[in-house]
């Protein structure tokens, strides 16, 4: 079986030699033998690698993966592993996907607010940190542009009307 040195394995599997090395280390590429102190890899590497970049591609951390490849029996087959630590993954995958969709939505709302001051803003003073859907459960009341000229009894307009009399 061909043997390559650590520089060859990194160009074909386009990472750095320091990157095996460190893969090594915490043990997701088994040790490579030593000829005259270097290390000398296998073909099996590059399709452990190829295993790696996929995991990674999909989200898995690279302590998942060193589950992935070795915290099973090794009785379980890789499509079984991938089927258990999958569905777990597509879970915290879909939890990122709403919160992310939830900041697009403060973000695009708060494009439109036209508020003179950051204390009268309704983005701010109720939603900072918290959805759009969360605001409106507490309120009772759609969160809309413009916010503190379309709602009423709230600190914001309060504040708006005591500071600028005659609005």
């Amino acid at each position: 079986m061909e043997q390559m040195t650590i520089g060859e394995v990194a160009n074909e599997a386009g990472v750095q030699a320091s990157t095996l090395r460190y893969y090594e280390s915490i043990g997701l590429l088994p040790p490579a033998k030593r000829v005259g102190g270097k290390r000398r890899y296998t073909a099996e590497a590059l399709d452990r690698l190829g295993v790696i970049q996929l995991a990674k591609k999909a989200g898995f951390t690279l302590s998942e993966i060193e589950t992935l490849l070795s915290g099973f029996s090794e009785t379980d087959p890789p499509s079984a592993r991938w089927k258990m630590m999958a569905q777990k993954k597509i879970e915290e995958v879909e939890a990122l996907i709403n919160r992310a969709q939830g900041m697009k939505r403060l973000l695009v709302e708060g494009l439109e607010c036209e508020c003179l001051r950051f204390d009268e803003c309704v983005v701010l003073v109720n939603g900072g940190g918290r959805e759009a859907s969360e605001i409106g459960k507490e309120t009772g009341d759609a969160w809309k542009p413009n916010h503190s000229l379309e709602r009423t009894g709230n600190a914001a307009t309060k504040a708006r009307d005591n500071d600028y009399p005659g609005s």
